[in-house]
């Protein structure tokens, strides 16, 4: 009679991670900058939630080729690859859409009437800088022996 052998592997090491408080910010941001910056790149190509177009400061849409609608395809891919960035890559992910919400803000303080979304948007850009600074800490607590 042969018997088959199993190993469990303890669940321990998996739940006191996600115990510690710092992590589970860590997770929360990833999966904020993952989901936010994809279906915010697909709807550049569908214009559900709003006219993107209008986001686009005049000066900006007359120094980039074609109308502001083809510059919003460009920026949804922009997006897509952000958030790819941040969920395969986090402690470079984040600091990618750090600096690309930081040319959002220079962008939406050019166009009057958009300061409370600047103002949002550096909100985020913060976020976005404490999910890097969170992803180099358990990445780098990952790698030791």
């Amino acid at each position: 009679m042969s018997s088959v052998t199993t190993t469990t592997t303890s669940a321990a090491p998996w739940r006191a991670r996600f115990a510690d408080p710092g992590y589970q910010a860590f997770v929360i941001l990833r999966t904020g900058f993952t989901v936010a910056p994809i279906l915010f790149g697909l709807d550049k190509f569908t214009n559900l939630l709003v006219d993107w177009p209008a986001y686009l400061a005049p000066w900006i849409d007359d120094v980039v080729p074609g109308s502001a609608q083809a510059a919003m395809y460009a920026v949804g891919v922009i997006e897509i690859v952000a958030g790819v960035a941040v969920a395969l890559a986090p402690r470079f992910g984040g600091w990618l859409v750090a600096g690309w919400l930081a040319g959002i803000i220079v962008n939406l303080l050019t166009i009057p009437g958009y300061y409370d979304v600047a103002l949002r948007d550096f909100g985020l850009l913060l976020g976005a800088v404490a999910l890097a600074r969170l992803a180099q800490r358990y990445h780098t607590k990952r790698q030791r022996p």
